[in-house]
């Protein structure tokens, strides 16, 4: 199930100023692969989600998604980027938009779809996640949960290669956290490849192939989720672990 690397980062660094946040980090994420990041605020881990997409620049080292080093100066990254699909904490949703306008304006500008074809593809992805009833109303109408399910689905209309999900659940109310992890869950058991930061350790132990514990800018250990949970050997995996489960 799990075959050739999709994305392969190599001695990536990422410095604020004087402050080094990612320590020359190498990693493979594989087709098809759920890969949770876990670790202590601080560690790095949103700052390494974001140069997967090249949301933040690397101050240096590679990021090869599909064989082409995205990282490399004088590239079109937007078209790199349609591929990419990206959830954050907060939404991101247009304000001034319907729910299906919402989905349906990248895939009509970006990629050329039809407003038929790209109306038809929103209603049946506002279905998956049962918000097709609120597809003529605008976000301010919806719940947090409903917010962010909204940003998956419009990140799933790009039909990306891989999905990457910021802490999708942390501005969340804790009533709602379910339902947005019930359809991350829906899009791993259809094989999409994911890479997710996240709080919820019970999530990631279900959900994932493989997690990394980032510490001080580094994957400090890495493993399968039996690994992680029950079997850590670094120090600092076992202390935080201790502290969150």
């Amino acid at each position: 199930m799990i075959n050739q690397a999709l994305i392969q980062v190599k001695d990536l660094c990422k410095n604020f100023g004087d402050l080094q946040v990612l320590k020359g980090i190498n990693e493979e994420i594989h087709k098809g692969e759920v890969v949770s990041i876990i670790g202590p605020s601080g560690s790095g881990k949103s700052t390494f989600l974001r140069c997967l997409n090249l949301l933040e620049e690397p101050t240096s080292g590679q990021v090869i998604f599909e064989g082409v080093d995205i990282a490399a100066k004088n590239l079109n990254i937007d078209k790199h980027r349609q591929k990419i699909g990206m959830v954050f904490q907060h939404f991101n949703v247009f304000p001034h938009l319907t729910v299906l306008e919402n989905i349906t304006i990248t895939p009509t500008l970006e990629k050329g779809v039809s407003k038929a074809e790209a109306t038809e593809m929103g209603m049946r992805l506002l279905k998956k996640v049962g918000l097709e009833s609120k597809a003529d109303e605008y976000p301010r109408k919806l719940s947090g949960g409903q917010k962010q399910r909204l940003a998956i689905v419009r990140a799933m209309a790009m039909e990306p290669d891989v999905m990457l999900f910021d802490e999708p659940t942390s501005a969340l109310d804790p009533e709602m956290v379910k339902d947005v992890l019930e359809v991350i869950k829906d899009l791993a058991d259809n094989g999409m490849t994911i890479v997710i930061v996240t709080h919820e350790m019970g999530f990631a132990r279900e959900i994932s192939d493989r997690v990394l514990f980032m510490d001080d800018g580094i994957i400090a250990e890495q493993g399968t989720p039996e690994d992680i949970f029950k079997n850590a050997k670094n120090p600092r995996t076992i202390e935080f672990l201790s502290k969150v489960l």
